[in-house]
């Protein structure tokens, strides 16, 4: 039987959480107090966004955006938007490896703690409680590559 958990690059594989942490965050709540009287029933968006940058050797900071917005009509009831890095060294992949760990696994590590400071925030700003719903980044990875494939090339 083989073990699909393992990866197939070999033992010389190595992936270490640094530092997990808040890079910038916001809160708003423009329609207040008037919003908290009128019935809750909002529109939520999500906006999800990351990025990664080479720090030294194998480090590399991993920062996902996340912006949610709650709307009652055509009212902000809030906006709550929360950077949450990461700092990562990873050793042994090559380059597509690298750039998929970084823009589908890094992401997946962080969004917990990014949900957990969304769901703090809108409770702490006189809100329900907000549970965001797990993301699949590897489609989200996928499916942004597939887009920058069918770009067509610039000169």
């Amino acid at each position: 039987m083989t073990d699909t958990a393992t990866p197939k690059t070999g033992n010389d594989v190595q992936f270490f959480i640094q530092k997990v942490y808040v890079k910038d965050l916001s809160f708003e709540t423009p329609g207040s107090p008037q919003i908290f009287i009128q019935q809750w029933t909002p529109e939520i968006n999500l906006h999800l966004q990351s990025h990664a940058t080479h720090q030294s050797d194998h480090t590399h900071e991993v920062v996902l955006s996340v912006t949610v917005t709650a709307k009652l009509g055509d009212k902000t009831a809030f906006l709550a938007e929360v950077q949450q890095a990461g700092l990562f060294t990873i050793k042994g992949l090559e380059k597509e490896e690298l750039a998929r760990t970084l823009g589908s696994f890094c992401p997946n590590v962080l969004f917990p703690f990014a949900r957990e400071v969304v769901s703090d925030l809108v409770t702490k700003g006189g809100f329900p409680q907000l549970l965001l719903a797990p993301v699949n980044f590897e489609a989200i990875y996928a499916h942004a590559q597939k887009q920058r494939a069918e770009q067509p090339a610039s000169h």
